[in-house]
């Protein structure tokens, strides 16, 4: 979605409403998360809270969850238009102008939301990840990830062989090709339809963050998860628009960027922590929650391989840069 010069101006007057005055420096902070998610209350409120902290008051923030200022897919447009001054992405939103922020979404990498987030910070720090953010006109202030994609279904999965034909559901087109790769279809259908189509028996199983699983209720109509896959990942980015971050007094840019290092390993933490609560919980309602033989997720990674050399490609164009941006994000997830 873009938006027009003559919008933009009215909007981020509307935005700004009820702010005149106000003696200190406010940021309207767009999230289409809603502020329940672990992602709002241990991502981007408590970090709003430190920076607020930090400056004294120096600077405030508005914050619109749940999309109120913009849809999910037009964040970053909100944020380059002067509608927000930050945005908490979801980078698979915004896959044609940050393709290479889409590694993250390779299968057989990382294995907890800490060890991802570790990856992506330093990968955010320099090199072809940031430069994409720049050239978007956004600075990334901090990124961090979902666990690990697992799959959950109505029978237990485990290796390839288990997943010819099947429907699953995936999200985005990395994912659907992780699925293809293990002999399964991959299905496209947005999160508040999935209980529905796995009650209906529409999807055999379900690639999903199992952080995210009770949001969905997911739980109630499946009967075995997987807890030590790695069907790929979900980065998000905490941007400011780039001419508002350059203006900021050095103090505050910094306060920033130090509450960000710090928010982004403790939402990775937070994610992790209450995984083995839901695995406790689970078990308690008598669902498999199981964990793949050594040897079979050596022949899940072994097909899903293809991938990332599909990625190169498709994404990357057969870049050197592409080639470089997986060689990194492989030796930092090897770590």
């Amino acid at each position: 979605m873009k938006f027009s010069k003559a919008a933009a101006s009215l909007l981020a007057g509307a935005l700004a409403l009820g702010t005149v005055g106000a003696s200190a420096e406010t940021l309207r902070l767009g999230d289409f998360q809603s502020t329940t998610h672990i992602v709002s209350i241990e991502g981007t409120t408590r970090w709003m809270k430190a920076v607020e902290e930090a400056t004294g008051g120096e600077i405030e923030f508005e914050h619109y969850p749940s999309a109120q200022a913009a849809k999910a897919a037009a964040q970053l447009d909100a944020v380059k238009a002067g509608i927000l001054d930050a945005a908490l992405i979801g980078t698979p939103y915004h896959s044609k102008d940050l393709p290479l922020n889409s590694v993250v979404a390779l299968p057989g990498y990382y294995s907890s939301a800490v060890h991802g987030t570790k990856a992506l910070q330093e990968m955010l720090a320099k090199g072809p990840l940031r430069d994409e953010l720049l050239a978007a006109e956004v600075v990334p202030i901090f990124g961090f990830v979902l666990p690990p994609y697992q799959v959950l279904a109505k029978k237990h999965l485990g290796g390839p062989g288990d997943w010819t034909g099947l429907d699953i559901r995936t999200s985005g087109s990395t994912q659907a090709m992780t699925a293809r790769s293990l002999g399964a279809v991959g299905v496209s259908i947005p999160g508040p339809e999935v209980y529905t189509a796995v009650e209906r028996s529409r999807l055999d199983g379900i690639l999903f963050p199992l952080a995210s699983v009770p949001g969905y209720n997911l739980q109630e109509v499946v009967s075995h998860i997987s807890k030590n896959g790695s069907f790929g990942g979900y980065s998000f980015v905490m941007v400011v628009q780039k001419d508002r971050f350059d203006g900021l007094p050095e103090t505050v840019k910094t306060a920033m960027l130090d509450a960000g290092k710090d928010i982004a390993l403790h939402v990775a933490e937070a994610q992790d922590a209450s995984i083995e609560k839901l695995v406790d919980e689970w078990t308690e309602q008598e669902l498999e929650v199981y964990d793949f033989t050594p040897e079979e997720l050596a022949e899940l990674n072994a097909s899903m391989a293809e991938v990332s050399a599909d990625w190169v490609q498709r994404v990357g164009g057969g870049s050197e840069t592409a080639k470089a941006v997986l060689e990194d994000y492989r030796k930092l997830t090897s770590e």
